[in-house]
């Protein structure tokens, strides 16, 4: 993933990836800080959790191999390569202990184009099929007004156009 943006002051790191042309991904870093408590990828949690684990694609089998191999080379804990029967996966953690996926997918866009849905018992919403459903969300009843929209420097705006944020 390409680094498009990175922010940071004393106290913490913010770091943007490019994941598509339209989708960023953010990383941060705040020294001091426990990592999560390592679970294997998808293994049911009882307690307080996070969240399962995030996954990227890569384009072919070979770069998953490579990635494989750029992770043990840097000392990360790897996972061998793992068949899913549409994908092959490798699994690891990041340095606060966030479970990661890359896959590969074996049958190209097979699974896009004719979802499969293995669940014996999928919940309510899950049974009204794989399209978006827009009409499911509430009526907008008040838009917010052209002339009413304001956005507010974060983070960041001082890179772009000299606008800082106040501190909390």
């Amino acid at each position: 993933m390409r680094l498009v943006a990175g922010l940071g002051k004393p106290g913490y790191r913010h770091y943007f990836f490019e994941i598509s042309d339209t989708d960023l991904l953010a990383f941060f870093e705040w020294p001091g800080v426990k990592p999560m408590q390592e679970k294997d990828h998808g293994a049911p949690v009882i307690g307080q959790f996070g969240f399962d684990h995030v996954s990227f694609g890569v384009t072919t089998e070979e770069d998953l191999w490579e990635l494989k191999d750029k992770l043990e080379a840097a000392d990360f804990w790897v996972s061998e390569v793992v068949d899913h029967g549409f994908i092959h996966s490798v699994y690891t953690f990041d340095p606060n202990n966030i479970p990661v996926e890359f896959s590969h997918s074996i049958r190209g866009d097979e699974i896009r184009k004719k979802p499969i849905m293995g669940d014996r018992k999928p919940s309510e919403t899950t049974r009204e099929g794989a399209e978006p459903r827009s009409e499911k969300w509430p009526r907008v009843k008040n838009p917010t007004p052209v002339q009413e929209r304001k956005v507010y420097p974060g983070a960041g705006s001082e890179l772009f156009h000299g606008i800082k944020k106040e501190p909390d």
